[in-house]
């Protein structure tokens, strides 16, 4: 979704944002603070794998919230506060929950969850001096699951997905074996529930499974959680049940009565029902050890601390507790944003830390010439995982932090994740350690040629200018192959680096003309897969052109200039005759942009690279696609807000909202005094109750919609 390059700049922008260096005004901020968050959700519920920590994320979180606040009119209904995240991945069924699974809000402090406490009595018009119970349990690690049972047999297990949708996964949960696959929710006037958890794995027994790989020499689970996450998602059941998975539940989202009306409310509070999923013989945390009754906010949090204090010792890995409103007719008063329940806030803990030895400095190359250096360490186990490499981002991270080969450092990992390391513990210098020398030329380039390395003006950054070793073009294949740029399907990082190790991948231009017949001869290949890889490639071949530009690794250009050029050319060779104006007159393409783009068209190698890409068949001229779709101004849809509920019987949802999108309406996600049209299937449910509500909402049946299109 993401290629390597780009994620370095959402990242570095992300940091931007973060040091409170951002100037634009909030019209150019919003666009970009809402891409950012996209990034870091997908990273987050998609891979398994955030590079911000949690506090770093909700700030950013904030700064586009409070610019939403102040400026409501910029609001899109694709932002990420008008939605939760998402792990889906394509690979399972997606159904829907029964009622959405929302995200919480966070706290850090003993200050945070006072007033969050405030804020709740604010929202149910109580004194401040009144006292709340509180339920507060531990906030799990792994991945989460919903449970639904129908006449006390369970008929349906999916994972968190969007919030809204999940992936089935109801055969790998039925062999987890915390799982009941019946439970008499009926002897409590319940007869269809969706169970909320959190599926995990003993550290003990995550670690036994490493030391068999280990021995088996199979490589190791990077840490508890994601094996428990990927777990779910595995295709086998039989190798679910080899990861010893377990399901701790911590609530009801949902449940009604014979007759179908809401079941849960009777009751009483959050802690009476977990008391009653204990006795149905669900994994739920122990009450007066794992969890609590808190009379007040001040022992919620005295709870909260005692945990974070302990939570090495504790069985499962825990990032947190998490705080409740514990009566459910106070949680049901208090409601919901879009984003998160009012009634509950996550505690969460610090980031983890240890300390470990700087043994060395070794640097990598980018593919347009960035030198990063990577710190290697004394491997050290930090939050479930060994550490022995840490970025260290540029010279000036270096300098800053006055670095120096075998100093002690304190490590930590942001989120639980990424490895950083904080500061040199310098009162424990003892004289041998010595300063880090920043390479005058390029460290990587293994010829008897050197290269001076150089840094731009107002750049943290030092490149290699002129690649005379072929490193930067090894990672500008890697990244002109990738899902973001040519899209070859088949053709990851590991075949391009064992290709050009063969010599047969020095440029981009090699990949379109591989010798498949030697692949074919390949262990670990044959005659198939060498055929499935050319088809790729031949697919290919006749991609857009803004897939081509944005695959030419040009400093800068990114997927959306490279859309915006390929609009106003008609051969990419165009670009070698414009001058910096013409590309400054094309609205959002920058002096920077401009300027790069220019000079790589000057490079008489460059336009050569083009001329054989299309001699192989690339295409190099605007295909439909990147051509704009032509501006609606007329129609009953235009500047519309719209919405769908129900089943469509004559198109699917999806066809329905790019058929109203065409016809220059703006789809929306929920209900709300915005909102301009209702499009009702069968069983519309509560979104036409509530926009009924508001009398100011169009209500339209299928029927009318496809006449008024």
């Amino acid at each position: 979704m993401y290629g390597k390059e780009e994620q370095r700049q959402l990242y570095a922008r992300s940091k931007e944002y973060l040091a409170g260096e951002m100037t634009l005004p909030p019209a150019e901020q919003l666009p970009e603070l809402r891409s950012l968050l996209r990034y870091h959700e997908w990273r987050y519920y998609v891979t398994d794998d955030p590079v911000l920590s949690d506090f770093e994320y909700d700030q950013l979180y904030k700064q586009l919230e409070t610019l939403e606040e102040a400026h409501p009119e910029l609001i899109t209904a694709d932002s990420p506060t008008q939605r939760v995240g998402s792990d889906l991945t394509g690979d399972f069924v997606s159904v829907p929950h029964l009622v959405p699974m929302l995200s919480l809000g966070n706290s850090y402090d003993a200050a945070d969850l006072a007033e969050f406490d405030r804020q709740v009595k604010r929202m149910l018009n109580m004194e401040e001096a009144a006292e709340i119970s509180y339920a507060v349990e531990p906030k799990f690690d792994g991945g989460t699951i919903a449970l639904v049972y129908e006449n006390d047999r369970l008929v349906r297990a999916a994972t968190r997905g969007n919030g809204v949708l999940g992936e089935e996964i109801t055969h790998n949960a039925r062999v987890i074996k915390s799982i009941p696959l019946t439970a008499a929710f009926s002897r409590f006037g319940l007869y269809r529930v969706e169970l909320r958890g959190e599926v995990v794995i003993r550290k003990d027994r995550f670690e036994r499974m490493n030391e068999a790989r280990a021995a088996s020499e199979l490589p190791l689970f990077a840490n508890p959680r994601n094996t428990a996450t990927g777990g779910l998602r595995m295709k086998s059941p039989t190798e679910v049940a080899d990861r010893n998975l377990e399901a701790f539940i911590y609530s009801f989202g949902f449940g009604t009565n014979e007759a179908g009306n809401d079941a849960v409310q009777a009751l009483g509070t959050h802690s009476h029902a977990l008391d009653i999923l204990t006795e149905l013989g669900f994994k739920v945390p122990v009450t007066g050890y794992e969890r609590t009754q808190a009379p007040d906010i001040a022992a919620a949090a005295a709870f909260c601390k005692r945990w974070e204090g302990q939570r090495e010792d504790y069985p499962y890995e825990i990032d947190g507790m998490v705080v409740k409103v514990d009566d459910l007719a106070l949680q049901e008063r208090a409601g919901y944003t879009s984003h998160h329940p009012r009634w509950a806030i996550a505690y969460k803990f610090a980031a983890r830390q240890a300390t470990t030895t700087l043994l060395d400095v070794e640097y990598q190359v980018g593919k347009i010439g960035t030198i990063t250096p990577v710190a290697k360490t004394e491997p050290v186990g930090l939050a479930g995982v060994m550490i022995s490499s840490v970025s260290l981002h540029n010279e000036d991270f270096i300098r800053e932090k006055d670095l120096r080969l075998g100093d002690k450092v304190l490590l930590e990992r942001a989120g639980d994740v990424i490895p950083y390391i904080v500061k040199p513990l310098a009162e424990l210098r003892d004289g041998s350690e010595r300063p880090i020398e920043w390479p005058v030329n390029c460290p990587v380039n293994q010829t008897e040629v050197e290269v001076p390395l150089m840094r731009a003006p107002g750049e943290a950054a030092w490149r290699c200018p002129v690649c005379v070793c072929g490193a930067q073009n090894l990672q500008r294949i890697i990244f002109h192959v990738s899902k973001v740029a040519m899209d070859i399907d088949g053709m990851g990082r590991r075949y391009v680096e064992q290709f050009y190790e063969l010599g047969w991948l020095h440029t981009i231009v090699d990949v379109y003309r591989l010798p498949y017949d030697e692949i074919a001869r390949l262990e670990g290949f044959g005659q198939r897969s060498s055929d499935n890889l050319r088809r790729s490639v031949e697919t290919a071949k006749g991609n857009p052109l803004w897939r081509l530009l944005h695959g030419l690794s040009i400093h800068h250009l990114g997927k959306k200039a490279s859309q915006l050029l390929a609009q106003h050319v008609e051969h990419a060779l165009d670009l070698s005759t414009w001058s910096e104006e013409q590309f400054l007159h094309i609205k959002d393409i920058g002096p920077t942009v401009a300027t790069n783009v220019r000079e790589y068209f000057a490079n008489p190698i460059h336009v050569e690279q083009i001329r054989e890409l299309e001699a192989l068949g690339v295409n190099v001229r605007p295909t439909d696609e990147d051509r704009p779709a032509a501006e609606v101004t007329e129609g009953p849809f235009v500047g519309k807000t719209m919405l769908f509920t129900g089943s469509l019987q004559q198109l699917s949802r999806k066809e329905a909202q790019e058929r109203a999108k065409a016809a220059g309406a703006r789809i929306v996600s929920a209900v709300s005094g915005k909102l301009d049209l209702l499009v009702v299937g069968e069983k519309p449910g509560s979104k036409l109750k509530k926009a009924q509500s508001l009398g100011t909402v169009r209500v339209l049946t299928e029927e009318e919609f496809l006449e008024l299109l």
